[in-house]
């Protein structure tokens, strides 16, 4: 094998690189520099990159004070993590994921270019959706290296996705898929104990439940709004809750959001006089592109070919 590099610490700095914060981790770990971060906030700490290529690396890096993720697009390119005297050699390729456990030290060859994103995933994120799924035990995540699962991969994509995570009013969205991507790492890569089915849901919201939570996305429409404030509206855990709110109104709240707020964004646009800048901050988009994307993707045209076409 050519082009080594020699960017891993040395296993003498391990103690040193686990006091850093996961962003200097996840430096650390993956690149030379720095993998591009998501802007979007997750109270629990987990954080989501962007869809990045990264080269040859080989050495050691030490373990990281959380769980990766990460699944991989393009040609296929070889990989091996040796981690407690055991070898993990597998292609990374389209549709496959590779899991890194929290703490999990160990030496890496990995050829690059290869493009690639990345979930850097919270312990108290995944013992959190251990605990709303009713599992029982310690989340104990299984070493995985090119392991093939299209669903995970799937997830992963969607959160690498520029007009998903480049965009604040698509929080709820997001939050629901780091959701899903935590079921399917503690069905599918991980010791937990989980119940083999899901505790049916009888029926959708009452009417004063619904009626609550349609009230109070539109009161607070001008600013990002999680699924757990939307489920504390209601006294519903957010999985629940998401169950619920599909069963009565056929949509998820992401896309039941989007609606209205689209539909207002067209009352604005009416008036000429309104900038598109100040209509994109009053239907809660932090900036014009990601308003003007969203709205394109729902009504077919931009904002201004709207406004002109009235």
């Amino acid at each position: 094998m050519t082009n080594r590099t020699s960017d891993f610490p040395t296993r003498s700095s391990s103690a040193t690189a686990r006091e850093r914060n996961p962003s200097q981790a996840m430096t650390r770990l993956l690149a030379a520099a720095p993998p591009p971060l998501a802007p979007i906030g997750m109270a629990c700490g987990t954080q989501l990159s962007h869809r990045f290529t990264r080269g040859t690396r080989y050495g050691y890096a030490p373990g990281m004070p959380g769980h990766l993720v990460g699944t991989y697009y393009g040609d296929a390119r070889h990989c091996a993590w040796t981690v407690e005297g055991q070898r993990l050699v597998a292609p990374l390729r389209a549709h496959a994921i590779t899991v890194v456990p929290e703490r999990h030290d160990g030496d890496w060859e990995v050829e690059g270019p290869l493009d690639v994103s990345h979930v850097y995933l919270t312990n108290e994120r995944l013992e959190n959706c251990r605990t709303l799924v009713g599992g029982r035990g310690n989340v104990e995540l299984v070493r995985r290296v090119g392991r093939d699962d299209a669903v995970t991969s799937h997830i992963l994509a969607i959160l690498s996705d520029p007009d998903v995570i480049g965009d604040p009013g698509a929080r709820l969205l997001v939050e629901r898929a780091v959701d899903l991507l935590c079921i399917q790492l503690l069905r599918n890569h991980s010791a937990a104990d989980l119940p083999r089915t899901a505790t049916p849901i009888r029926g959708g919201l009452a009417r004063w439940q619904l009626r609550r939570v349609s009230d109070y996305m539109l009161a607070h429409i001008d600013r990002s709004i999680g699924l757990e404030e939307l489920a504390a509206q209601v006294g519903l855990s957010r999985f629940h809750f998401c169950t619920a709110f599909r069963l009565s109104t056929g949509v998820t709240p992401h896309a039941w959001l989007t609606g209205q707020r689209m539909m207002l964004a067209r009352r604005l646009l009416a008036d000429p006089n309104v900038p598109i800048s100040e209509i994109a901050l009053s239907v809660g988009y932090a900036t014009p592109s990601a308003f003007s994307a969203t709205f394109r993707r729902n009504t077919g045209v931009t904002p201004r070919m709207f406004r002109r076409s009235l």
